[in-house]
């Protein structure tokens, strides 16, 4: 990772915590998109003082599409080539939320938000000779049976694992039709399950479930240090340098359930998304 710029969503904490040091350590240039600024500064301040390159914060919150706008913005000021961008933050929400622009929040943060960041990133990583996009799904996805198209804000009715699993489905057929997107160019992308949650991801919600969170998802996740080694794999092994449109888990190929197989499917969240963001993604 000598000399590679590398993007980092949710990097404070967690697996992306994990995956950010380490890529620092093997010399990478990191640019860390957060939410809160004074986690950024600490994790900045780790890094430097354990002989890496000073990375470069860019506050951004993901439950607000315009600031997700304004972050790529910055970033594309910059002029510079991106190599590898790791779609990390998530969330998890035990009541149904709706963010700044009217959409439910785990759809937003975890599906909307890295769809258009990607986006909006795509031209610097076509600068790139064998740019990477990891985007973070989960095995949560066999929570659910499909997308839902008739109920995919969950106004009708919010379930918790199922909005959570239905948000990380949509990561993995982003995935897939993002790789046909992207077909012939020197550009990979893949997901995968990070195989754990020993974070504060659904903390923020307070509560008996708050508290239980990870003993419920126990089956699904491992530390944080275990958890980012699929992350980082994807991000930096030669293995995978051709590998394009496929699901991890164990830093191995895994297959993903049927309905995230589903290439119609795809291709309709892939319309529907453009629809609510208004947004066309470029070629």
């Amino acid at each position: 990772m000598q000399g590679k710029q590398v993007a980092v969503t949710g990097p404070t904490a967690g697996i992306g915590r994990e995956a950010s040091l380490e890529f620092a350590r093997r010399g990478a240039q990191l640019i860390l998109f957060c939410r809160n600024a004074q986690k950024a500064k600490e994790l900045q301040q780790e890094i430097v003082a354990a002989g890496g390159l000073e990375p470069t914060i860019i506050l951004m919150d993901m439950a607000d599409l315009n600031s997700v706008r304004r972050a790529a913005e910055l970033f594309l000021a910059s002029g510079g080539v991106l190599d590898v961008l790791l779609n990390n933050a998530g969330v998890v929400n035990t009541s149904r939320k709706e963010t700044i622009d009217g959409f439910e929040e785990m759809l937003a943060v975890n599906h909307f938000a890295p769809f258009l960041l990607t986006g909006l990133l795509l031209p610097r990583l076509q600068a790139s000779s064998g740019a990477r996009i990891v985007n973070v799904a989960s095995h949560a996805h066999a929570f659910v049976r499909g997308m839902g198209f008739d109920d995919m804000q969950a106004s009708k009715k919010f379930k918790t694992f199922r909005e959570y699993g239905r948000s990380k489905l949509a990561n993995i057929l982003f995935t897939r039709r993002l790789a046909v997107l992207l077909n012939g160019q020197d550009i990979t992308v893949n997901c995968l399950h990070p195989g754990a949650v020993a974070t504060s991801l659904g903390t923020q919600n307070g509560g008996f479930f708050s508290r239980n969170l990870p003993r419920l998802l126990k089956p699904f996740f491992r530390t944080s240090k275990e958890g980012a080694q699929t992350s980082i794999y994807l991000c930096c092994s030669d293995e995978v340098a051709t590998i394009s449109g496929e699901y991890f888990a164990n830093c191995k190929q895994g297959k993903a359930k049927p309905w995230a197989r589903d290439d119609a499917a795809a291709d309709r969240l892939w319309t529907y998304t453009q629809e609510c963001l208004d947004y066309e993604f470029p070629t």
